[in-house]
């Protein structure tokens, strides 16, 4: 009988240290809305032209295709290897990653030991953040587009190297090429 008591008084202090740990202002709901008028704001100082735009403002997703090739062509689907050169930038637009060489030296961010290169993958299988591998899908090849999004489709509540957490993200991308894969979807 005296351990259930002592059992229970221990679970009691666990369950209130682990409640007095959650921060209400740290919910996903406020910290989508905290994103969302991060973005907002951007965009309000940092107009971006565009030949064509997409936006999911409920969301906090917004994309400008500074090129478009207006092509008819099936959509990427999960399987289909895209190749991308890409730039990737926090909203104070600090450069976090590119797949230029060029690029990363003029932003101090030069790797000696990494092969700058286009990305090339499958799309669909977890290798990119949710944010970029959606907004390729919305690309045909020879287009050049910058998105942002918030953090939820990023890296979330997780630090990324020089990316804090909670970070919306700007990524220029720029698809090369998308070689059609196994039609994996039922």
């Amino acid at each position: 009988m005296k351990s259930n008591g002592v059992a229970a008084i221990a679970f009691l202090v666990s369950l209130f240290s682990l409640i007095s740990c959650i921060d209400p202002d740290q919910t996903q709901e406020v910290i989508l809305q905290k994103d969302k008028e991060a973005i907002e704001k951007f965009l309000q100082e940092n107009p971006i032209s565009a030949v064509k735009e997409y936006s999911e403002p409920i969301e906090g997703f917004y994309m400008f295709w500074q090129v478009s090739t207006k092509e008819a062509r099936n959509s990427i689907s999960r399987g289909d290897t895209v190749t991308v050169n890409y730039i990737g930038k926090t909203l104070d637009k600090k450069i976090f990653d590119t797949s230029i060489e060029q690029v990363a030296k003029d932003n101090g961010i030069f790797n000696s030991t990494r092969k700058y290169q286009p990305l090339r993958y499958a799309i669909g299988y977890g290798f990119t953040i949710s944010g970029f591998e959606f907004a390729l899908s919305m690309m045909h090849p020879g287009e050049k587009a910058t998105v942002i999004f918030p953090s939820r489709l990023g890296y979330g509540t997780q630090a990324s190297g020089s990316i804090p957490p909670n970070s919306p993200l700007i990524f220029e991308l720029d698809l090369l090429q998308v070689a059609k894969g196994p039609n994996l979807n039922p």
